[in-house]
Formats: structure tokens, C-alpha cells, sequence
């Protein structure tokens, strides 16, 4: 799924290991859209979150946003396990990519089979991405009270209010997750492996 930890000379072990909690919404498909995203250092417990939209999206467009968001606020190589409730950004990670990249960026089963892949352009981002990390890909079930998978549907449903009010793009919004960045360690972090500095959780 994604490079070996070796292929920047440094063990499994010692990446650091990150949580990244992502959601969409869209308000008709095709519609006014956002996505949002949550990262969260499991050492130290730092936050950061993000959110964007766009005016004319889908929703599965934004599912990948939130994923490719979030990825790109990790300044050196990690471990992420990413948490989404979309099957569609699972399975393409756990098994679809691959295959689409095998024959040429076409679809290989259904009635699509050989149909060029939809989204192609944000697929071929999140491809890049997982290859500068390890990501293992969890699903789990939306709209059921999980608290960081509702944090992220409300900065995306959010988002997504705004661009179709702008009726423009949404630029990203990125900062400490209110109410949840302090560690509890009572000290200054100036010595944690993650810190949120310049919108980068590292």
C-alpha cells in the first residue's frame, strides 16, 4: 500500500505515529461541498485540524480532499492510521489503486470495467502521498456518535455552507483543534516529537 518503512533509511519503529480523522459533505452531488480533517500525535496528544470547500463538487471528491488535506500538513515521514467512514477512500487504498494504476488509470470490474477511474487527478495526489507514508486505512460507520468523526462532519458540513453562500472556493482553514490540543504534561512542548508551528503537525 505504501513505501517500506526502509525506504528512507529509518526502522518502523521509530516513525512517528499519527491519527488522521477525515470526513466530506456535500449538499447535492454534484453540489457545494467541503471536507475536513483531524490530526492527532499519539504521543504527545497534539491537534490540528483543517477544512476547505469547493462551490460545484461531489461528495466523493471531498473525501479525498479531507485525506489529501490532512496528509500534507505531516512535515516528515509517518506512520497514519487513517480513519474514515467513506468505503469508497477505503477500498481504494486497500484495493483498488493499485489495480487502477496496473492498467493505466482504468477501471477493471463491472459494468465500468475499462471506463477511465473518476477522480483520477485527486487519486493520483493521494498515490504520491501514500508512498511518503505508512497508511493503514480503518473504516468505521458515520453518523453514529464517534466524536472525531462528528468533529470533522462539522467543519465539512460547514465548509460546505460557506462555498455555496460564496458561491466560490473555500480556501483552506488550519489550527489547533479547539479545546483539544493541550497534552495534560504541563509543560511547553518545545521538546515533542509533534508541534503544531506554520499549520504542520510534525
Amino acid at each position: 500500500m505504501s513505501g517500506s518503512a526502509q525506504d528512507d533509511g529509518r526502522a518502523s519503529g521509530s516513525l512517528p505515529e499519527v491519527a488522521l480523522y477525515t470526513d466530506g459533505a456535500c449538499t447535492g452531488n454534484p453540489g457545494p461541498g467541503g471536507w475536513g480533517y483531524l490530526l492527532r500525535c499519539h504521543r504527545t496528544g497534539r491537534e490540528l485540524s483543517g477544512s476547505g470547500g469547493e462551490p460545484r463538487t461531489t461528495n466523493n471528491r471531498m473525501e479525498l480532499q479531507a485525506v489529501i488535506h490532512g496528509l500534507r500538513r505531516l512535515k516528515q515521514r509517518s506512520r497514519v492510521q487513517l480513519v474514515s467512514d467513506s468505503q469508497y477512500v477505503i477500498h481504494g487504498l486497500r484495493e483498488w489503486l493499485d489495480g487502477w494504476i496496473a492498467r493505466g488509470w482504468r477501471r477493471g470490474r463491472g459494468r465500468g470495467k475499462g471506463a477511465a477511474v473518476m477522480n483520477e487527478d485527486l487519486w493520483r495526489t493521494l498515490d504520491a502521498l501514500r508512498r511518503e507514508h505508512e497508511i493503514t486505512p480503518v473504516w468505521i460507520r458515520g453518523h453514529v456518535g464517534h466524536p472525531e468523526n462528528e468533529f470533522c462532519d462539522r467543519l465539512a458540513v460547514a465548509a460546505a455552507a460557506q462555498a455555496a453562500l460564496t458561491h466560490g472556493p473555500v480556501g483552506e482553514s488550519v489550527g489547533d483543534a479547539p479545546g483539544r490540543v493541550d497534552d495534560g504534561d504541563g509543560d511547553d512542548d518545545d521538546d515533542d516529537d509533534a508541534r503544531v508551528e506554520g499549520g504542520r503537525l510534525w
